[in-house]
Order: structure tokens, then C-alpha cells, then sequence
């Protein structure tokens, strides 16, 4: 089943849009971002997809003008390119972050699941837009509350610069706020 989700920012004017297919085999995103980068306005598209078990597979993002990352995974921590080429700065990473989307948030939210009850290390592959330079980053994800079995607050840490944030998610994992960042507008 296919749902629409969007965010604003709560602060310089951009905007996310993803529409989210999740199925017996995975989870397909297609998603659009919009906003200021570096004192310059920016567009993107992506398209994303997990495995069953929220673990990326590819991830294929084109800014606007400009060129394209495709990134492939095995779900167990080794990257290569649209042409099987190895990346081996990224591996270790089970997840992708894009720099202005709250979406991505989801991914290790859900692929951890229970195990977010203590504060869970991850590598990821940041993807910052709109220079689509691709670096691994250290990241930690802690549930602070539950609503029933499923985390309605995460912390976020970032192990690479300090930055700490607390997201308020749906049952589903998706980010309704993400403070001083994101609102989730709709969806």
C-alpha cells in the first residue's frame, strides 16, 4: 500500500515529499527535496529501497541540474555503485541519511525496532546535498518512550560533529517533529 508523507522546515523554506510503498518484500520511497543549501536554493529527487527488513538496498538520488549518486547494498554492510563497483569507505554502514530529509530518520528507526530501548551505534552513508558527496557517519538512535510496542520518541546523536536532536515519531517510525528541523505537514 503506497501512502503520501510530507515535511516542512521549520525554519528556511524547505520541504520534503515522499511517497512511501511498503510490501511483503520491502519499502520503496520516491521522494522529492526542496531547499536552501550553503546560501543556495536546491531540488532533488530519490528513489529508495529497503528489504523486508528496512535494510537499504539502493538508493538512487539526481539533483536538478546537476549530476547523480546511485548506491547499491547488500543489506549487510558492502557498498558498490550502479556498476558493482566496491566502495569500501562506506562499508559497515546499514543505513543512508540524506542531508534536509527527515525520511531517512525512518530507516534505521525501523530496521532496529526493539533493540532501540538502548542507545544503538550505527554507521551510515551521508549523502550531502546538493554536493552529493557521499562520507561514512557515525550516528546513535536511543527510544526515550514508547506508545505500546513501538518508540514514539527517538534521541538522535551524531557521533561525527555534536548535534543532538529529539524526534517525535509515528507508529510507524516516521518523524512527526524533529526538533528545530522538520514538522511533518502531512500524511
Amino acid at each position: 500500500m503506497k501512502h503520501s508523507y510530507r515535511w516542512a522546515t521549520e525554519q528556511s523554506g524547505g520541504l520534503e515529499h515522499v511517497e512511501l510503498e511498503i510490501g511483503d518484500a520491502g519499502a520503496t520511497a520516491e521522494g522529492v527535496l526542496i531547499g536552501p543549501a550553503g546560501g543556495r536554493l536546491f531540488a532533488c529527487s530519490y528513489v529508495l529501497r529497503c528489504d523486508e527488513h528496512w535494510r537499504v538496498r539502493s538508493l538512487d538520488v539526481h539533483v536538478a541540474g546537476k549530476d547523480r549518486v546511485c548506491l547499491r547494498a547488500d543489506g549487510a554492510g558492502n557498498w558498490t555503485d550502479a556498476d558493482g563497483t566496491p566502495l569500501p569507505a562506506l562499508q559497515g554502514c546499514m543505513d543512508v541519511d540524506l542531508s534536509g530529509s527527515p525520511f531517512t530518520n525512518t530507516l534505521p528507526i525501523r530496521r532496529l525496532g526493539d533493540a532501540l530501548r538502548q542507545r544503538q551505534e550505527i554507521k551510515v552513508a551521508y549523502v550531502d546535498l546538493p554536493k552529493l558527496d557521499v562520507q561514512p557517519v557515525s550516528q546513535a538512535y536511543t527510544a526515550l518512550a514508547y506508545a505500546g510496542a513501538a518508540p514514539e520518541r527517538v534521541r538522535f546523536e551524531s557521533l561525527s560533529r555534536p548535534f543532538t536532536a529529539e524526534l517525535e515519531v509515528d507508529g510507524d517510525g516516521l518523524v512527526l517533529r524533529y526538533e528545530g528541523m522538520f514538522t511533518r505537514v502531512a500524511g
